[in-house]
């Protein structure tokens, strides 16, 4: 026999957000969630890493992970599905570049919002398909997430080098924090597994793919904010660390222009 509430039950679903900026407190849910924010900016702290989530990314969040969201004048998408329809270990959150036909899939998949009532087969079947496509780029994540630290000297350092990373030296980070280059430099190790010169270049890098989401500013213009005297530097830097120039990024995650 079939069983009634099975048939209710919804297994997967959409939350979209349009606003200003928002933060919520740490919490976790029973399904798994991918943020996908197609305007603004989307931070996702866990325990262990510190996300920053520009336009055209996606970010999986385990079911059950604890995490805490900020939201800088975004419009998002949230998905949540089933954990068995993606199959894949809890261990982390990751980010994906989300290819054109997950995001076309993530903005079409809000006509089933999680909050409806009774099952669906034809929304169960498409979210069977779009968490096929996610797994699958999930393979090919991104590097857009910073460690955490429970250490207050490391926490503190990684805050002013986030808020300052024009001028984020180590000399002044130590005189900001009031310790010396050896401790911060060992104790950031102990923390992070990161020498701080890593740690200082993830961090420009992830600001970097933020603003260059953003309409207006140049890549020299990113470059200098992000703490580099030159294009040419940040370019080689940013190839590197993403696989990307910051041309080739912006274009990938920068809507097209288009009617309406």
């Amino acid at each position: 026999m079939t069983d009634p509430a099975a048939a209710d039950r919804i297994r997967a679903g959409t939350y979209a957000y349009d606003g200003e900026q928002v933060s919520s407190g740490w919490h976790v849910h029973d399904l798994d969630q991918i943020e996908y924010a197609w305007q603004g900016t989307v931070e996702v702290e866990t325990a262990a890493t510190h996300h920053l989530l520009p336009p055209r990314h996606a970010l999986w969040i385990p079911a059950g992970l604890a995490h805490r969201t900020t939201l800088h004048r975004v419009r998002t998408v949230s998905v949540f599905l089933d954990p068995q329809m993606m199959g894949l270990a809890p261990d982390r959150a990751r980010i994906l570049a989300a290819a054109a036909p997950i995001r076309e899939m993530i903005l079409h998949a809000v006509r089933w919002p999680i909050g409806r009532r009774g099952g669906d087969p034809l929304a169960d079947t498409f979210f069977t398909a779009l968490s096929g496509l996610l797994v699958e780029g999930l393979d090919n994540a991104t590097p857009l997430c910073l460690p955490t630290s429970s250490d207050p000297i490391v926490a503190a350092a990684m805050r002013h080098a986030e808020g300052h990373p024009q001028v984020a030296t180590i000399g002044a980070v130590c005189r900001a924090v009031g310790v010396s280059e050896r401790t911060l430099r060992r104790r950031f190790v102990a923390s992070t597994g990161l020498t701080w010169r890593e740690y200082l270049l993830h961090s420009r890098m992830a600001r970097a793919a933020a603003l260059l989401s953003e309409p207006g500013p140049t890549v020299l213009d990113i470059a200098i904010a992000v703490g580099f005297d030159s294009a040419s530097a940040f370019t080689r830097a940013f190839r590197q660390h993403t696989g990307d120039t910051p041309t080739a990024y912006r274009r990938r995650v920068t809507p097209a222009p288009g009617p309406g």
